[in-house]
């Protein structure tokens, strides 16, 4: 598990220390910084994965993240041509890594390698892993396969485009934490387990998974009770956005290390707080979760399991993304709230989930003529 980045060099950050929990929830205006923590560290997993790491350089651009050029990776105040990223993981094992700018190629060089090679062993660069971005893929009538990511891998895909055939070739599978079973699901199956808390989402959810392999394509129909199936395209953006992200968490075992974008997107306030709920169950369990959001709905469900005694509060770290002018400069800062026993906040920065309050203050007020 992952105790605390550091970011030198690297996009909106000139040097930048963060703290990570079991849980820790990214917030913030829009271009603070909060996709830039996830891209720092995906970042090294894809320069592993494309055999730049341990010994070359850091892969821009590839499946999981792209930058673009090193100049763009490059923090525009830098006093030095160079760019630093250092981890710290539970078991007291650190990474440093420092790649230099080479301006005449545009390319980032590894300064030293590292001599700790055993990291590349942990959850950030092997199969214990899962990614899902904020696009990902929407309601189709079939959707991809893939043996190599899901078969060996057990990968979903960051646009979650392979969790149709994850699900039919595991959805028989017992998921591997009790603590995650939902109440009311028939058995401790995957697809049992996926249909009770998709019904969290959309009440009395029902999967139907047809798998063509000499086609390379997987349908995925939903029912409701005794209804008829429904393709995903005649569902609801809601159902398909959100099913990635109730897989990979119910389909990890502890150790596994969940990034993921805007889980709320296209879902419903009630479905939302349930969704901070499962992430926040999921931690409990030693799965470390990482979630960048703009609702405050996910941050209550979270807060609500907190209160409920389902998380410890130590298990949580916020942190809020906000720009300031500093010497005529626009600098990020981050602040850094906590959470207490009873789900309560510290401390509420200017932005930070305060719309509503801000938005009821006026409508309370009488009309002005």
């Amino acid at each position: 598990m992952i105790n605390a980045l550091c970011l030198q060099n690297f996009k909106p950050f000139g040097e930048q220390a963060l703290e990570l929990r079991p849980l820790t929830l990214l917030s913030g205006l829009n271009s603070t910084g909060k996709s830039s923590v996830l891209q720092a560290l995906l970042l090294l997993r894809q320069s592993y994965q494309q055999g730049l790491l341990p010994d070359k350089g850091l892969a821009l651009n590839g499946d999981l993240v792209r930058i673009g050029t090193a100049r763009d990776a490059l923090f525009e105040g830098a006093k030095e041509d160079s760019i630093g990223f250092e981890i710290a993981w539970k078991d007291d094992s650190q990474g440093i890594w420092r790649f230099n700018y080479n301006q005449q190629a545009d390319v980032l060089e590894l300064g030293s390698p590292l001599k700790n090679v055993d990291i590349y062993k942990l959850s950030l660069f092997g199969d214990n892993f899962h990614y899902l971005e904020a696009e990902r893929t929407g309601p189709r009538a079939y959707f991809e396969i893939s043996d190599v990511q899901v078969r060996q891998h057990r990968q979903l895909g960051t646009r979650g485009e392979y969790t149709a055939h994850f699900l039919s070739i595991y959805r028989d599978e017992n998921i591997a934490n009790a603590a995650l079973s939902h109440p009311e699901a028939n058995s401790r199956n995957l697809r049992n387990q996926v249909e009770a808390w998709m019904g969290t989402v959309s009440p009395g959810t029902r999967l139907e998974i047809q798998s063509s392999p000499a086609l390379d394509l997987v349908s995925l129909e939903y029912s409701y009770g005794i209804s008829n199936s429904y393709r995903a395209t005649n569902v609801g953006f809601g159902i398909t956005y959100t099913l990635p992200i109730v897989v990979a968490v119910l389909a990890s075992k502890p150790g596994t290390l969940i990034m993921i974008e805007n889980p709320e997107a296209h879902l419903h306030p009630k479905g939302q707080a349930k969704m901070g709920e499962l992430l926040a169950l999921a931690a409990s369990c030693g799965i470390q979760v990482v979630v960048e959001t703009h609702s405050d709905h996910i941050l209550n469900g979270i807060r609500l399991a907190v209160h409920g005694g389902k998380l410890e509060p130590e298990d949580v770290q916020l942190h809020y993304f906000q720009r300031e002018e500093r010497n005529r400069e626009l600098v990020t800062e981050v602040i850094s709230p906590r959470i207490d026993r009873n789900g309560r906040i510290d401390q509420w920065p200017d932005g930070f989930f305060d719309e509503w309050e801000n938005s009821l203050q006026v409508l309370l007020r009488p009309r002005s003529v």
